[in-house]
């Protein structure tokens, strides 16, 4: 008699999906699924609200959806005259997007909103590897709720792509960790390669912990260590380099300028504006910041007005320069603390307890060396950002969000599975009150927003951590109730921050989470799309502190750019090139909303006050212009007869005509009006041949280096040569039409 075994039928797709792994408890992948999904219905909130987002980015996926050459390069245009400052990865899903779906908001942040669920799933997948179900959800919850994180997957910057792919790379590692293969070592390299094509070398701040580490406790003889080591860093160079070695073996001559470069080259944006000009404050081509004495690097200067002592970017003065205050307490500071900081002292305090309590495992032991791989990585970034001295921006805290979520969720499963141990229940309890005590502070900052939270979140962590004492001495589910109300009390005021940040819009180049006034100090512009204060006081939400305004000679606390001698390239004793201020402006003060502003008032959307976009006026530095009807229309009429339907100085100003014509419009001088492109000379010649339509006054501009000459010597040749139209606010030169 023979016996016969069957196999077990497998499970149909629905069930698989909706069941997760046979021996997963009931509540496990639904759960999953349910972060998934809130995380995903929470940044698809008011998506469109933001519109264009930043400008900047959008221009070039516009262009890219219209030309595979500017998709290949990132260019601001689809005629190709300039590329973004960073490398094109991070354009290249908005860009599909848009080609297959249009152009509008949604085409855009849509695939940004994917990014930031697809980092909740990775992560929580990194977690629960080795830790549980239970902890995975714990992390991926911090994500989610982090208000940096709820700000940048629902905005157009590399950030979110760059802070997916990081958590990928350490996903990676970490399973390379577990048997010493070397598959999972080269896709780290690859994700590691696809990153610096997003964001350049800030993907590589995390390299130097993860290689340590693996060197040290993966498995195998050291020498095959190294050489799997050596593999992955061949994959990194080669998902990284094969971009690199086309863009500068290319003829210069038939691609685009490299933007953010002085010479025309990648590898000088690299190292230079994009690299170590970061870390030391020595940015070439830079408007604002720096570490000489709070004013531009270098000297930045206007055209004629150098950024005031003390009073340039965000968080004048002090060690950082313009930048804000360097130094360990940078990231919990006024201006940071509510971006990201919420749940760092507790991710430090767990990870020293999760060390100590793998302390004596073997050499090889994953659970110590996944908190060796997150906490390394946190260090290092955090490290980092506390102390470079060069352009720095609040937003930028993403990139520690993944790392301080997975700490906390490793550290709490480990304490919690530990608890009956007296030192491991006071751990928990420390890092709950810790939260709690942190998490009133910070609250407090905004003392008429939601008062009565602060003190909720502190009463309810301090009940919690007593409750944690006696956790390993009562009945579990007692144990789960004090559990769950410590981690309501943690999460109840990045959540909050999260709700009031998804409920806005946010526009321009520099933003911040949270509700208005939420991140204070001196920063300069930004404010998410909030209105900055009034008269010039204040420092919050898109003000200088004091109110004081770059380069403005007459140009009084709260004015915007003008009354001042040539503060704009090209300047004729006017604040914008072409000697015409928006109209609706007095004597340069801001514009508020398209009104001309009293009191040196600034105005909305996240610009410089008095270089954001007035109702049809000129462009600013970090934010684009509002374009009217008839501007529109003229630089339809006839466009496809051109190459360029226009040209202005700076990427900002020539986004917002670009994305409101869809018609290429030439950036001088690319995002600052800085980089030297075109000269002068080229800039005839074009003209000569009847390649650009019309040039736009106003814009940003002028940082160090030769570009602002440049971009001042176009414009007075323009405004000497060309007559003068005034079309809703902004003023044109039709440059087929001479004085």
């Amino acid at each position: 008699m023979t016996s016969t075994t069957h196999a077990r039928p497998a499970r149909p797709w629905p069930v698989r999906l909706w069941r997760g792994r046979p021996d997963d408890a009931p509540w496990v992948r639904p759960a999953f699924l349910g972060l998934l999904l809130a995380t995903a219905a929470l940044y698809l909130w008011n998506l469109s609200a933001s519109g264009y987002a930043n400008s900047f980015y959008s221009a070039a996926v516009q262009a890219g959806g219209e030309s595979w050459k500017a998709f290949f390069f990132g260019s601001l245009d689809a005629a190709n005259a300039i590329t973004v400052d960073k490398p094109p990865a991070a354009l290249w899903p908005m860009a599909l997007s848009v080609r297959l779906f249009g152009l509008g908001s949604w085409q855009i942040l849509v695939p940004e909103v994917l990014m930031g669920v697809a980092t909740v799933a990775v992560l929580y997948a990194a977690v629960r590897r080795r830790f549980g179900a239970g902890a995975g959800l714990i992390a991926g919850a911090v994500l989610a709720l982090t208000p940096v994180a709820a700000l940048m997957f629902r905005f157009n910057n590399p950030d979110a792509l760059l802070a997916l792919l990081m958590t990928v790379a350490v996903y990676c590692v970490l399973r390379a960790l577990e048997r010493g293969g070397t598959k999972w070592l080269v896709g780290a390299g690859v994700a590691f390669g696809f990153a610096f094509l997003a964001k350049t070398l800030q993907a590589f701040l995390i390299l130097p912990p993860l290689a340590l580490v693996y060197v040290v406790c993966a498995p195998g003889g050291l020498g095959r260590r190294i050489g799997r080591l050596a593999l992955a860093g061949l994959a990194m160079v080669v998902s990284a380099g094969w971009w690199v070695a086309l863009v500068e073996l290319w003829p210069a001559s038939s691609r685009p300028y490299v933007g953010g470069s002085q010479n025309n080259s990648f590898l000088e944006l690299t190292f230079g504006y994009n690299g170590l000009g970061r870390l030391n404050g020595d940015e070439t081509g830079s408007v604002g910041g720096g570490a000489r004495g709070g004013g531009a690097p270098g000297g930045a200067e206007f055209a004629g007005g150098e950024l005031p002592t003390g009073a340039g970017m965000p968080g004048g003065g002090g060690r950082g320069g313009g930048w804000g205050e360097t130094g360990i307490g940078r990231m919990f500071n006024d201006a940071v603390g509510g971006q990201i900081s919420w749940l760092l002292p507790a991710a430090l305090i767990l990870l020293v307890a999760g060390l100590l309590v793998t302390r004596r495992a073997a050499r090889t032991d994953t659970a110590r060396a996944a908190f060796l791989v997150w906490g390394g990585s946190l260090l290092m970034t955090l490290a980092v950002f506390s102390f470079m001295a060069g352009i720095f921006h609040e937003y930028y805290t993403v990139a520690l969000a993944p790392y301080i979520a997975a700490l906390v969720g490793m550290g709490a499963g480990v304490l919690w599975e530990e608890r009956t141990r007296f030192a491991a229940s006071a751990a928990l309890a420390v890092s709950v009150a810790a939260t709690a005590a942190w998490s009133w502070v910070l609250l407090g900052r905004t003392p008429d927003w939601l008062p009565w939270l602060r003190w909720a979140v502190l009463v309810a962590g301090v009940v919690a951590a007593l409750g944690l004492l006696l956790a390993g001495r009562v009945d579990r589910r007692i144990g789960l109730g004090v559990a769950g109300l410590g981690l309501a009390a943690g999460l109840a005021g990045p959540f909050a921050y999260t709700l009031a940040t998804v409920d806005a819009g946010h526009q321009g180049s520099i933003v911040t989470a949270g509700p208005a006034g939420g991140a204070m100090g001196g920063r300069g512009p930004g404010g998410g799309g909030r209105m900055a204060a009034a008269d010039g006081q204040g420092g919050r939400n898109g003000q200088f502190p004091g109110g004081a305004m770059p380069g403005g000679q007459g140009g009084q606390a709260g004015q915007g750019p003008g009354g001042g001698t040539g503060m704009m390239p090209g300047g004729q004793g006017q604040g914008m090139p072409g000697g015409t201020p928006p109209q609706g402006t007095q004597d340069g003060q801001g514009a508020q909303d398209g009104q001309g502003a009293q009191d040196g008032q600034g105005r909305r959307d996240g610009g410089l006050e008095g270089f954001g976009p007035g109702g049809g006026g000129a462009g600013g530095l970090l934010n684009g212009a509002s374009v009217g009807s008839r501007a529109r229309a003229a630089l339809l009429d006839g466009a496809d007869d051109y190459t360029w339907a226009a040209a202005a100085i700076g990427a900002q100003n020539a986004a917002s005509y670009q994305l409101a014509t869809e018609k290429p419009v030439m950036a001088i001088g690319g995002f600052n009006g800085s980089d030297p492109s075109p000269t002068l000379a080229q800039f005839k010649q074009y003209v000569a041949q009847g390649e650009i339509h019309y040039f736009i006054g106003g814009g940003g501009g002028g940082g160090t280096g030769p570009g602002g000459g440049t971009s001042s010597e176009i414009s007075t040749w323009v405004t000497a040569t060309f007559e003068q139209v005034t079309l809703d606010g902004s003023t044109f030169y039709d440059l087929t039409r001479k004085k």
